[in-house]
């Protein structure tokens, strides 16, 4: 066994098969220090520290937002290779659990079906005000004064755009990059998450940030639309009318990546998403995603998750391909 795990090739396959079982088996364990929050409050002190040193100039904090980028993704470079490479020098078998870890907390489906199952318990069991607050969890919108449809389509929204960032992306980088380049992505992702707002305090301090998520997802969004119209082939989903969504309404948004899936699930849910949202008290003018051709429900939350899993499993086989043919390119 370990002859073969000494492949890099068919260790990375090894190594992202175990990260999706041990996900869609356990996920991301409550209470329990994730490397995101390490990232996170790395962004929030050098936000600080840049903030002082860098003039308000708009040059100036486009500047200062450039550099907290380089000094995050070399520190998670450092980090993540430093880790794994100490604990290969201890023990080969120490070093593929290293290397584990980095690929299953890397994965975030579990996690997502989580937070939005329990946005639809919360509504089931205790009514809207519940439904809001466990919606807040998962989106930067101010929720409260959301109705019903409102928490679902935000629920559904989430899942639908972090098919791509949570799911896709995550398993792509992994299998091109190692857990390196799989970190390096969750790095961007959870800066942009951070920064990356066109408001007064981040228009030019996030911009960095926000520019360099839209290149990196560039691809990945785009594929995982057409892993979600695969889903809908495979559930029976209106996979025709998916389709037909997709191509009409997937650059209805003012991110360049994240109406491609959200279009996809609308087509294949037959509901309409987007909209009209409110941010930190501003109303930001949205268009619509899809066609109403129903009333959005709470059952569109757990169809949603079916859709969501579908994709990861059709981007499994497509990571599989790309190493099988890298290991086919290298034997060559």
């Amino acid at each position: 066994m370990s002859a073969v795990l000494y492949d890099p090739i068919t260790r990375k396959m090894i190594l992202l098969t175990a990260a999706l079982l041990l996900d869609w088996l356990f996920g991301d364990p409550h209470g329990l220090w994730h490397p995101v929050q390490g990232i996170g409050a790395l962004v929030t002190r050098l936000e600080r520290a840049l903030r002082r040193i860098f003039p308000a100039a708009s040059c100036m904090q486009m500047a200062a937002g450039g550099c907290m980028v380089v000094c995050v993704l070399c520190c998670v470079a450092i980090i993540v290779a430093g880790v794994t490479a100490f604990f290969y020098r201890v023990h080969f078998f120490a070093g593929f659990l290293a290397e584990l870890y980095w690929y299953t907390s890397a994965l975030a489906a579990r996690s997502l079906h989580r937070e939005s199952r329990n946005v639809r318990l919360a509504l089931e069991r205790d009514g809207l005000s519940a439904g809001r607050t466990a919606v807040s969890m998962i989106v930067g919108r101010d929720t409260r004064a959301l109705d019903e449809a409102g928490v679902v389509r935000a629920a559904v929204e989430t899942v639908a755009e972090n098919t791509s960032d949570g799911v896709v992306a995550p398993m792509l980088y992994l299998a091109v990059g190692g857990c390196v380049g799989g970190w390096l992505y969750k790095a961007v992702n959870t800066m942009d998450s951070m920064v990356g707002y066109k408001n007064e305090a981040y228009l030019y301090f996030g911009r960095a940030a926000a520019k360099l998520d839209d290149a990196v997802n560039f691809v990945p969004a785009r594929l995982s639309a057409w892993f979600l119209l695969a889903a809908c082939v495979l559930f029976r989903m209106h996979p025709g009318r998916a389709h037909t969504i997709y191509r009409r309404d997937r650059r209805k948004h003012a991110s360049p990546n994240a109406a491609h899936t959200e279009a996809v699930v609308a087509g294949a849910l037959g509901v309409r998403l987007a909209g009209d949202a409110v941010y930190f008290g501003k109303t930001v003018k949205k268009a619509f995603i899809g066609d109403a051709s129903r009333q959005i429900g709470r059952e569109d939350i757990r169809l949603a998750a079916r859709l969501m899993y579908g994709a990861q499993a059709a981007a499994y086989v497509f990571c599989m391909g790309m190493l099988f043919l890298e290991a086919g390119c290298v034997v060559i």
